[in-house]
């Protein structure tokens, strides 16, 4: 085995001992050329169904307004 795969071995092993396990996922590719159009759409749609939904808004205010003191 290379240097460099026992090193990832070892960090992966290292990860698995700490109660960590690996997944995969799968996201959006962003160089297909339909990819900002697609953002924008579901932006739309999203902002219109806050609209329409006042207690979802005040919520979400009311969530924000918690995080008043929180730091990085």
């Amino acid at each position: 085995m290379s240097h460099v795969n026992s090193r990832v071995q070892k960090h992966r092993d290292a990860l698995r001992m700490a109660g960590l396990r690996p997944v995969q996922i799968w996201v959006p590719d962003t160089r297909r050329p339909n990819f900002a159009e697609e953002c924008r759409r579901q932006s739309r749609l999203v902002a219109q169904a806050d609209m329409a939904d006042a207690d979802m808004q005040r919520f979400i205010d009311e969530a924000f307004a918690d995080l008043d003191g929180w730091t990085e």
